[in-house]
């Protein structure tokens, strides 16, 4: 392989797409040509910015359309010693080229991935908000109903807690105050009471000393509710003894 080959050869070895051959004859011509060296810097660096942006999905035409033009556009041949009048040109002409590549690359993959990004953030955001909406107004019928009743107790810990059920939701609230925060790795969860057995209601935020929170499903036939504190996300059973028993008010 000549010289003037070798130069052609910055992008494929910067992209590790060289056969063993050519990647160790383009190795030892890099100890001498610092142009090469330069050159596959810049890729490297346009590479491994491409790899941070979000992937999109190419066009199903893009690798025919790819594989098409390549049989008639090709890299401009590279300065070769004793063609006078090119090196000028040539020495104007390889970084804009260079850099404009890259740029073009960058600003496409990046654009489309912060597009996609901004877009699935937005679709997150809008459907937290929606839960947060949805959860707050159920809570607020719940303590709002007719039928709503109200038992209040003392917790182990010393915090106080409301329990709140309406049989007309279907639906009951545990208001906290003064709840401490857990040790690291645990989290306060609540329980529904059924005929002794302790079906999961849902979790209390560790980070909030007074929370208002809706019981994860409905109440159904359950006498009460229960708190334990249990490992970060929850257990499917109580794993600790309770720091609160609490039956549903009947009168």
């Amino acid at each position: 392989m000549i010289t003037a080959d070798l130069h052609t050869l910055t992008g494929s070895y910067a992209l590790h797409a060289l056969p063993e051959d050519e990647h160790a004859a383009f190795e030892r011509h890099l100890d001498a040509c610092g142009a090469c060296a330069q050159e596959v810097r810049e890729f490297t660096e346009t590479a491994g910015r491409l790899g941070l942006a979000v992937s999109v999905r190419p066009p199903v035409e893009l690798k025919t359309t790819v594989l098409r033009r390549i049989a008639f556009v090709r890299q401009d041949a590279p300065h070769t010693p004793g063609r006078p009048g090119r090196a000028g040109s040539r020495a104007r002409r390889a970084p804009w080229s260079r850099f404009a590549l890259a740029a073009c690359l960058a600003a496409a993959a990046g654009l489309g991935g912060v597009a996609v990004w901004q877009h699935q953030q937005a679709d997150d955001a809008q459907q937290r908000a929606d839960m947060a909406q949805r959860q707050s107004q159920q809570l607020a019928d719940v303590l709002a109903a007719p039928d709503a009743k109200a038992t209040a107790t003392t917790l182990k810990n010393g915090a106080s807690g409301t329990l709140v059920v309406a049989h007309s939701k279907n639906q009951a609230a545990f208001v906290a105050s003064g709840l401490p925060h857990p040790p690291a790795g645990k989290v306060y969860q609540l329980w529904f009471n059924d005929a002794g057995t302790m079906r999961p209601a849902g979790l209390m935020d560790p980070a909030r000393t007074t929370e208002a929170v809706l019981l994860t499903g409905q109440v159904d036939q359950a006498s009460g509710m229960g708190i334990t504190l249990e490992p970060t996300g929850g257990s499917p059973a109580p794993t600790s003894a309770p720091l609160a028993l609490m039956d549903f008010a009947t009168a």
